[in-house]
């Protein structure tokens, strides 16, 4: 190992640990475990190494408890294809905002109603935004306050939502014929 490899790039400030971050953490720990299972070495080491992969994940479970109890069963339903609207709703009305995986996946869900799409497109997590801006049961209000947001230029995806009503579609339209001849002329 390089000594620039144990080099810190500082920040300015601290991040929020979100359930997206923890989770992504705990994924790539089972991967070391798994890469740790198919490597040979001592017995002592090989049960010392996965003791302290099997502690490290651990705790990343219980942080994502922690944010939002019964976290992975929450997420297991969400991803299941046959989950009822109303369920997805109450989930994403009892999810904490930080809870930012559960709540884009929600977002992404084919079944999402248009009254939980609503709700999460006020979400400041810009994932959970875009996939409300093309999602094919987003009702024309909330996109066209989506087309409006001034944090996110959302009103690419909007323009090519089928439930974007006409006259913002003409207008998203003409916007992006008119950046292309300005791109043109570049």
């Amino acid at each position: 190992m390089r000594r620039a490899d144990l080099i810190r790039i500082p920040q300015k400030g601290k991040s929020m640990r979100t359930t997206q971050i923890i989770f992504g953490e705990r994924q790539h720990l089972l991967r070391v475990l798994d890469s740790l299972e198919r490597t040979r070495m001592s017995q002592a080491r090989f049960r010392e190494e996965r003791r302290a992969l099997e502690g490290l994940i651990h705790a990343r479970t219980v942080e994502l408890n922690k944010i939002n109890p019964g976290w992975d069963q929450k997420v297991g339903t969400v991803l299941a294809a046959e989950a009822k609207p109303e369920l997805l709703d109450k989930i994403a009305r009892e999810a904490p905002r930080e809870d930012y995986y559960l709540l884009r996946l929600i977002s992404e869900h084919p079944r999402a109603s248009a009254r939980t799409l609503g709700r999460l497109a006020r979400h400041p997590y810009s994932a959970i935004r875009e996939n409300v801006a093309r999602h094919p049961s987003a009702d024309p209000k909330t996109l066209v306050r989506l087309s409006r947001d001034r944090v996110q230029p959302l009103w690419y995806l909007v323009a090519f939502n089928p439930n974007t009503p006409d006259n913002l579609r003409r207008k998203l339209q003409e916007r992006m014929r008119r950046l292309g001849q300005a791109a043109a002329r570049k």
